[in-house]
């Protein structure tokens, strides 16, 4: 922030209007910086509560994708059960879509995640938006 200082000349009638920096500008954080197995561990607890609903669902999904990352794949496996423990084929299959959008122009995430998350996607009867012919739209 820039700070006025007003200054009237008295010999001349003249207002002297000038900006002036600040005297300080500090800022602290005064919280603990979260190692990457905290980050992973966290969101795999919010994604495990059994008592999840589907807006809870999407805000999950929609804060860690805000994030400047690619979800772990234990990350992504949580979300996929907490779907389907939801029966929400749709969040899910938008989950699978988020991650290879997420990717970017990183051509080997995305298929690492889905060989990653293969067994579960088989486990829980969940198609990739490939499979589905979604890529194709």
């Amino acid at each position: 922030m820039k700070r006025r200082e007003i200054r009237f000349s008295v010999s001349h009638g003249q207002c002297l209007l000038r900006f002036s920096a600040p005297l300080a500008s500090r800022c602290y954080s005064h919280g603990k910086v979260e190692t990457d197995e905290e980050f992973d561990a966290r969101w795999v607890t919010y994604f495990s509560k059994p008592d999840i609903d589907a807006w809870e669902l999407r805000k999950g999904m929609n804060t860690l994708i805000g994030y400047d990352l690619v979800p772990e794949a234990k990350i992504l496996d949580s979300a996929l059960r907490a779907c389907r423990r939801l029966n929400d084929l749709a969040s899910a299959i938008r989950i699978l879509e988020a991650v290879r959008d997420k990717a970017g122009p990183h051509k080997d995430i995305y298929p690492y995640l889905l060989q990653e998350l293969k067994p579960t996607l088989t486990e829980l009867g969940i198609s990739t938006p490939e499979e589905l012919g979604l890529d194709k739209l």
